[in-house]
């Protein structure tokens, strides 16, 4: 460790008394540093031997830091690449009623007043209080680490990122496993806890609902000196009205880094994850596993990185977060909304977009009826900074009270699609979520679709009719006109009448599968989704189309499309759109596809 920083505020002191005033916030975090980690030493792996007794520090009520014993049993060498285990039994305290606790994750573990570690797994259902403490080589290696790992999405019901398998480490016949950490969710509907909680749990966290005592944690940076090596700290991943935090301890203060949790939280790599100093209300005794009940307090840094063995930050830094509003009306209600949230984000483009399909899907179940016909129309604004262009989306989502997760998944798509894109200078400003509500459920369908001919030349004028059912038996004709162009070969023109998700299909691929080249073209894309309000009528022949820049190019000549055709990168359609027209079904929710056909004679 060195004392450069106490020597640095020595010197301010003394001969730049203006700048001590600018940098008061700084120059705290310093003195913090200085005070608790300058003399820790570390004890390297090497060095630890079986039979050893240490001690370790958490907290066990109120933010009072504890010790508790440890007597070393063994090495567990290479349970991961180039990863080892300390396997110890803890005592002391609570822990012969608790065992190893939800929580205790990063509770440092000294010999001879040497740190060693941090508590990182245990054994389930195990009677013993048997921990695996992560060394802190390990941990100090996870904070100089750079680059992101490959993290994809689940292209299933929700958008949990995935990460990597669930770290264990086998000791005769039974597997140790990492310390679930514990996640509060508050304000969130029960059936939005239940909803989530398999993705959660699959991440390596233990999801529980209203567990966060006092509300909203500060975010006014608070003072770096209440925080010790034990003490516990709450990474928050969303504040406000609904607000998601996990908790665990403190591990190492190195001048205004921090290292914690000795294993992984949610693997993302390099990130900015706000976090707050903890209070612990109370313990709960489990069969399973035990777990702290705790309270996220003021400010105090943000998490750079977070990996396998550990998660590290620095001190007196705030995150960059994306303000989100949700609105929530019922239709032919009040003007006042039944539901207005506002929070924060994390801005990290794995987490933003599930918390806010976690927002939204809370939002509605808190409005709409579990059970029987429900709507749901939703108008998604996304502002950049810096920036005059904006996403607009407006979509309508109708069921038989099942359409709370669909509209919250396709609510936050968009904004994964942007976020995962690359482009560094796109930064969120704000979301909005508008919706309005109903009880009965408003779609229509698709049935019949006519044509005036059959058969037509290049310049004729034909007329489509289609007919829209919905319940009780009613029934919406529109027509709408189209004028084959002049010049039109002979062969079939294919009119198709299609709901906007079908509608979008070709073109999702298309989008997915080009690399946008600017920002401006990422956000085109996003603005080019069909909504759901509508029925699209989309006028095709059987012939090779190509994506070149965001553009459809049709029947390109044939020397070109040769061309094309090589190339791996330019995506191909089998079928080439000519004309695209909209029919307006107000607002009701559109289902289903029908085509017909009509020859262009010479």
């Amino acid at each position: 460790m060195t004392y450069g920083p106490c020597l640095a505020i020595h010197d301010y002191t003394i001969n730049l008394t203006g700048i001590l005033h600018r940098l008061i916030a700084g120059i705290l975090i310093a003195g913090a540093a200085c005070r608790s980690e300058a003399a820790v030493a570390i004890m390297p792996l090497g060095e630890i031997r079986a039979g050893m007794k240490g001690t370790g520090k958490t907290v066990f009520s109120g933010d009072r830091i504890e010790d508790f014993q440890a007597e070393i049993l063994g090495i567990l060498e290479n349970t991961g690449p180039k990863e080892s285990l300390i396997l110890a039994r803890l005592s002391g305290g609570p822990l012969e009623h608790t065992g190893v606790m939800q929580g205790m994750s990063g509770s440092p573990v000294y010999i001879n007043g040497k740190l060693i570690g941090a508590v990182a797994m245990a054994f389930p259902f195990a009677k013993d209080p048997i921990a695996g403490i992560r060394p802190i080589e390990e941990m100090y290696r996870a904070g100089s680490m750079s680059g992101r790992p490959p993290v994809r999405l689940l292209a299933g019901k929700d958008l949990t990122p995935l990460a990597p398998a669930a770290r264990t480490a086998a000791f005769g016949n039974m597997a140790m496993a990492e310390v679930a950490t514990p996640l509060s969710l508050s304000g969130f509907t029960p059936a939005a806890v239940d909803q989530f909680a398999p993705g959660l749990r699959a991440l390596g966290l233990e999801p529980r609902q209203g567990i966060s005592v006092g509300g909203a944690p500060d975010m006014r940076m608070g003072d770096p000196s209440k925080l010790q090596p034990g003490s516990m700290i709450s990474v928050a991943l969303m504040t406000g009205d609904l607000s998601v935090g996990a908790d665990g301890t403190l591990t190492s203060i190195d001048g205004d880094k921090v290292y914690a949790f000795g294993h992984r939280f949610l693997a993302v790599g390099p990130t900015e994850l706000p976090f707050t100093r903890s209070e612990v209300i109370t313990l709960l005794a489990n069969v399973n596993t035990s777990f702290k009940i705790s309270s996220a307090k003021e400010l105090m840094g943000v998490i750079t990185q977070d990996r396998n063995t550990a998660v590290a930050g620095t001190l007196g830094r705030r995150a960059a977060m994306i303000p989100m509003e949700i609105s929530v009306r019922q239709e032919n209600g009040a003007a006042a909304p039944v539901g207005d949230y506002h929070m924060s984000l994390v801005n990290d483009r794995f987490l933003s977009p599930y918390l806010m399909q976690m927002a939204v899907f809370s939002a509605i179940d808190a409005t709409e009826r579990a059970t029987g016909a429900t709507s749901v129309a939703i108008r998604t604004s996304i502002e950049f900074e810096n920036r005059r262009d904006t996403i607009q989306l407006r979509n309508i989502y109708a069921g038989e009270g099942s359409s709370a997760m669909v509209a919250a998944m396709n609510t936050a798509i968009p904004l994964s699609y942007i976020m995962q894109a690359g482009f560094d200078a796109l930064k969120i400003k704000s979301l909005s979520v508008k919706m309005e509500t109903a009880d009965t459920k408003k779609e229509l369908n698709i049935g019949q679709v006519y044509i005036s001919k059959k058969e037509a030349k290049a310049g004729d004028t034909v007329e489509l009719m289609t007919v829209l059912d919905g319940q009780n038996g009613v029934e919406i004709s529109h027509s709408v006109k189209y004028t084959i162009p002049r010049g039109t070969a002979a062969g079939t023109l294919y009119f198709t009448v299609a709901d906007g998700g079908q509608t979008s299909l070709a073109e999702l691929r298309q989008i997915v599968n080009e690399t946008p080249h600017s920002p401006e073209q990422l956000i085109a894309n996003v603005n080019k989704l069909h909504a759901s309000d509508k029925a699209y009528v989309r006028v095709w022949r059987a012939e090779p189309a190509y994506q070149v820049q965001g553009e459809e190019l049709t029947d390109p000549p044939p020397s070109l499309a040769l061309v094309l055709g090589a190339a791996p990168s330019i995506p191909q359609n089998r079928n080439s759109k000519i004309a695209e027209m909209v029919i307006d079904a107000g607002n009701m929710m559109v289902t289903g596809t029908k085509t017909v056909q009509l020859e262009v004679k010479e």
